[in-house]
This record gives structure tokens, C-alpha cells and sequence, in this order.
């Protein structure tokens, strides 16, 4: 009854945000690994800003899950289609997207270390900024069996969830005013997922 009770009570904004908050998340994480201009680092980071400043006691909880959970059923969906495309004499407009977001260097780079290290190059891809991609596609030309994609994709995922949660939490801990954490959670997203390129511009010119 006591149950009854509180779902036929007021509906709180806190509560309303948990019923739109956490499907969008997954939605849009799930796009953001099928098509890979979505900046979902930056969108787990700002959940988990709101989530931090939330009274419910698993909203941090719900933000990991939702967000690791997409984001492994994206890759594998997109590793799916992938080697669909691998096996058509036409390839697949998914395939051609995963080619044109890894460059022949970067390719080169992935398929050396994961000739080398295997699956923990696998693990690592989703931790580098615009590492996924070019290590996908070193697995897809390696012809790995979506199975053993899939093992080495799910701890990667929960990493890479972990670790822009914490981005967050960092954000969100600093101000009293969620949207001024939200603002500071996805500047260091920004400039995590921008340093590497950087680094590599100030290598190749000194």
C-alpha cells in the first residue's frame, strides 16, 4: 500500500527527469556509437553532473548503467554491420563510415597493436579520443568473430563510462548550481578528447 501510495502522489521534477533522463541517455549514447559525431563522452559527463546533485540514491548507479550499456550494444551493432559489409562485394555504407573516420596512419598504428597486445589494445580504444574506430576496424580486418569483439567491447565500455562519469562527479562537485557543473564537465571532456590530437600536431611540427 505504502508503494501505492507514493506512485499515486505527486509527481516531483526530480522524478520526471529520471523518467525522460535515463532513456535519452541510452538513446542517444546508442546513436552516438552507430554514428560517431555525437559527443557522448560530453553527455555522460553532464548526466552524471545532474545525477550528482540528484537526491535519489541510484542515479549515478542508473547513469553507468545506461550509458555502458548503450554504448556496448552500439559497438557491437556497428561491428555487425561492419562485417556484414566486409562480406558483401559491395561493402556497406556502415563500413565506408568506419573507413572514413580511420585514418591510414591510425589503422596502421591499431593493427600493429592489436596484432601485438590483442584484446587489451580493444579495451584501451574507447578510453583514447578516436581510438574506437581505427582499432574497429583493425578487428573487423583481422576478421575477429563478433564473440570474442564483444568480450573484449564490454569491458571497454564499462571503462570508458567510468571514466567520464568521473568526469563529472569532478564537475558537479565543484559548484552548488548543476548547470555550472554540467558547463565545467563537458569543458574537460572537450579538452580530454582534444589533447591528443594536439599533442601529435606539436610532435610532427617540432
Amino acid at each position: 500500500m505504502t508503494w501505492l501510495a507514493g506512485a499515486s502522489g505527486p509527481v516531483t521534477p526530480e522524478s520526471a527527469h529520471q523518467v525522460v533522463g535515463y532513456p535519452s541517455l541510452f538513446l542517444l549514447v546508442l546513436i552516438g556509437a552507430l554514428v560517431p559525431v555525437v559527443p557522448t563522452g560530453a553527455l555522460v559527463s553532464s548526466a552524471a553532473v545532474v545525477a550528482f546533485h540528484q537526491t535519489a540514491p541510484f542515479a549515478l548507479g542508473l547513469v553507468f548503467v545506461a550509458a555502458s550499456l548503450a554504448a556496448f550494444l552500439g559497438d557491437v551493432a556497428l561491428y555487425w554491420l561492419g562485417r556484414r559489409g566486409m562480406r558483401s562485394a559491395n561493402g556497406s555504407r556502415w563500413l565506408e563510415a568506419i573507413r572514413s573516420r580511420a585514418p591510414e596512419e591510425r589503422l596502421a598504428q591499431a593493427r600493429g597493436k592489436l596484432a601485438e597486445h590483442g584484446v587489451a589494445v580493444l579495451v584501451l580504444s574507447r578510453l583514447v579520443p578516436a581510438g574506437r574506430i581505427p582499432v574497429m576496424l583493425a578487428c573487423l580486418m583481422a576478421e575477429w568473430p563478433l564473440r570474442r569483439f564483444a568480450r573484449g567491447n564490454a569491458p571497454a565500455c564499462l571503462a570508458w563510462a567510468a571514466t567520464y562519469q568521473v568526469i563529472g562527479i569532478l564537475g558537479g562537485s565543484l559548484f552548488a548550481e548543476p548547470w555550472e557543473g554540467v558547463v565545467v564537465a563537458v569543458a574537460l571532456t572537450v579538452v580530454v578528447s582534444a589533447a591528443p590530437g594536439v599533442w601529435r600536431r606539436v610532435r610532427a611540427t617540432g
